[in-house]
């Protein structure tokens, strides 16, 4: 469903809606800027941490790419490092664990600022208490704009207005 919302696939019968037009009818580029999109795997390019959550949104300011970090709980980790938030990512961010690249995406989503944020098992590769921060977050910023959750964690879908179960059945 996400990636349907983000025109990665289009739909083979019916239509998804946005704001009560088809998404088919919105300029992909307008699209995006509408949203963030937080996967469960989040990819980190050879660069510093700034500009990996920068990416987010070109042109940041360090204030605004710290709060953004602070908001995913990850400014702490990132201000251990020795060159903080100039320290390099390395390939595919090989420096760091799963937790931590997850919450960089986070930090990123929180940037971008966009109205729609769809996340895509965001707490997947967390401990409880990262997970409990950045939900308190999420939650935080759900008051703001509109959020579209995925995942299979009850704890993470505790932070929802509205669950949607997905029927797994398969016919044999």
């Amino acid at each position: 469903m996400l990636k349907l919302l983000m025109r990665f696939w289009d739909v083979d019968s019916g239509e998804v809606l946005v704001s009560g037009r088809d998404v088919r009818d919105i300029n992909t580029s307008n699209l995006r800027d509408l949203q963030s999109y937080v996967t469960q795997e989040t990819y980190i390019f050879n660069d510093t941490i700034a500009n990996n959550i920068s990416v987010a949104r070109m042109g940041a300011s360090r204030e605004e790419i710290v709060a953004a970090a602070k908001k995913a709980s990850i400014h702490d980790f990132i201000m251990s490092l020795p060159q903080g938030y100039d320290t390099m990512a390395g390939e595919l961010g090989d420096n760091f664990s799963s937790g931590e690249k997850q919450r960089l995406g986070v930090a990123r989503a929180f940037l971008h600022e966009s109205p729609f944020i769809l996340l895509d098992e965001p707490t997947s590769n967390l401990d409880s208490l990262s997970e409990g921060i950045i939900l308190k977050s999420l939650a935080e910023e759900a008051k703001n704009r509109t959020m579209i959750i995925v995942s299979h964690r009850k704890s993470t879908m505790n932070i929802a207005d509205k669950i949607f179960y997905m029927d797994t059945k398969r016919a044999s």
